[in-house]
């Protein structure tokens, strides 16, 4: 079961009394009696700024340069989560236990910068609509699973209640390497995954052989004309007239 709770929010308006400006949120917080795990998170403009993981038990700082310039209790976080981990266990004591609908998760993978092959960068597993916020995401090269440069994000609340979660990988791309987000969710009949592979340049067979046949073509011209030139130069020497030696002449003034 699963219970999802705002804790409390402040919205700052500059210009309008109708209009938020900035908001800052103390929540969501949300437990799961699955694998009894939780989480609190704290937010400005929809943006996580840190999370307290019940089974971690300390503020994650989405941005470590954050976790510089204030400080923030875990504790708080972790009893915001006892709290709603009781209420729960009303609702579910009270209700008729009617379960959530799980949600097929929707998964993107791309790299984080341009690909070269042989120049190190980042893909990134981008898990979104997650709910329940209970869910397993590997990653495989060339079918094998990789635990090394592994790295992920706590759970990212959505506008509607339902969740995101991102996934890097640490890599060198190969034209002969594969990699694969596989991603495992109450919510899917089986695990997904979601492929990726450098796209090395290759030209269709079509315009390759059409690039011989241009440059074929070129040789053909090219050779035609020096033949040309070289016909018409030898034609202009031998038709020029030869000089006569003063014996001749003599010879035929007589």
């Amino acid at each position: 079961m699963l219970e999802i709770d705002t804790v409390s929010s402040l919205s700052l308006a500059l210009n309008s009394p109708n209009a938020a400006d900035h908001m800052a949120s103390y929540g969501p917080a949300f437990y799961q009696s699955y694998g009894a795990s939780g989480q609190f998170s704290h937010e400005f403009d929809g943006e996580q700024l840190f999370s307290v993981e019940l089974k971690k038990r300390e503020a994650a700082w989405r941005l470590p340069e954050f976790g510089d310039l204030t400080r923030f209790d875990p504790q708080n976080g972790l009893a915001s989560i006892a709290m709603i981990r009781v209420h729960l266990d009303v609702l579910v004591e009270r209700s008729n236990r009617t379960r959530a609908i799980n949600v097929p998760p929707r998964v993107t993978i791309l790299p984080k910068s341009r690909v070269e092959l042989g120049q190190p960068n980042v893909l990134i597993c981008i898990v979104e609509n997650i709910f329940p916020p209970v869910i397993n995401i590997t990653w495989l090269r060339n079918g094998q699973t990789i635990t090394e440069g592994v790295a992920q994000t706590s759970f990212y609340s959505q506008p509607d209640h339902m969740f995101r979660k991102f996934h890097y990988l640490t890599f060198v791309p190969s034209a002969d390497d594969f990699y694969d987000c596989k991603v495992e969710h109450w919510g899917l009949a089986e695990p997904l995954l979601r492929h990726w592979e450098p796209q090395v340049p290759i030209l269709p067979p079509d315009i390759t052989e059409t690039l011989i046949c241009v440059l074929g073509l070129a040789i053909g011209l090219v050779s035609f004309l020096v033949g040309t030139i070289l016909l018409i130069i030898s034609t202009c020497l031998s038709g020029a007239p030869r000089r006569r030696g003063p014996g001749r002449l003599g010879k035929e003034s007589r």
